[in-house]
């Protein structure tokens, strides 16, 4: 009998890191995909290279879209700050969309491969109140997909895998060291340097940096300053 096969979304930070995880531990053979859409640097993707390599993805996909085009974020947007301090509301750091094109373009991935799952690293609890990382947006998603398709429409349900939504960022760190994830590997901040270095005030670093101590692990992210 074939592997089950399974497109995972990976950033190279750490929640989807753990995901990938996940996916491998329940005996997925994963397709991951990463997304270069003009954030502000580079690095996550270099991490992203590194941990599907270091947990086993038969393949690692990078597509180019340029969602620096129509801006509206500090992560697409040099001309907007990203802030260091927490933010009422939405912040700034939203980009508009982006888990919905993403998802869209895994969708038809995994289509052509013949797989039911896509895995997705978001989360509703230790989370910067993005939309699109809200379990009612996940479940119209998925309804969406199997409305969308040709396997759906021939009766080949497609679920979208949100393992983390519900957990703690301590609870996801945890979680992924059981499942022997290096997060050294990985890079969370949205204003990391060339290094991957990151830059331990944004909302990311901090949530980040909060789960560690929760979980009481130490926290091997590099800073840029000490």
């Amino acid at each position: 009998m074939a592997q089950k096969k399974a497109v995972v979304l990976v950033s190279g930070g750490l929640d989807s890191t753990t995901v990938l995880a996940i996916a491998r531990s329940e005996g997925y053979a994963c397709y991951s995909m990463s997304f270069d859409y003009g954030q502000r640097h580079s690095s996550e993707l270099l991490a992203a290279e590194r941990t599907a390599k270091a947990l086993g993805a038969v393949e690692h996909k990078v597509i180019k879209l340029d969602l620096r085009s129509i801006g509206g974020s500090a992560l697409t947007d040099d001309a907007i700050d990203v802030p260091e301090e927490e933010t009422g509301g939405i912040p700034v750091t939203y980009v508009p969309a982006r888990n919905t094109v993403f998802l869209s373009i895994a969708l038809g991935w995994a289509e052509v491969l013949g797989c039911d799952d896509i895995f997705i690293g978001v989360n509703a609890v230790d989370f910067s109140g993005y939309p699109d990382c809200r379990p009612e947006y996940i479940a119209a998603y998925e309804a969406m997909a199997n409305l969308a398709t040709r396997a759906g429409a021939e009766g080949n349900k497609l679920h979208i895998r949100t393992p983390l939504i519900h957990l703690s960022k301590a609870e996801i760190v945890q979680l992924g060291m059981a499942l022997g994830v290096d997060y050294s590997l990985t890079v969370s901040c949205y204003q990391a340097n060339d290094q991957g270095e990151a830059c331990g005030k944004c909302d990311s670093c901090r949530l980040r940096k909060q789960g560690f101590v929760q979980a009481g692990i130490a926290d091997p992210t590099r800073y840029q300053h000490a």
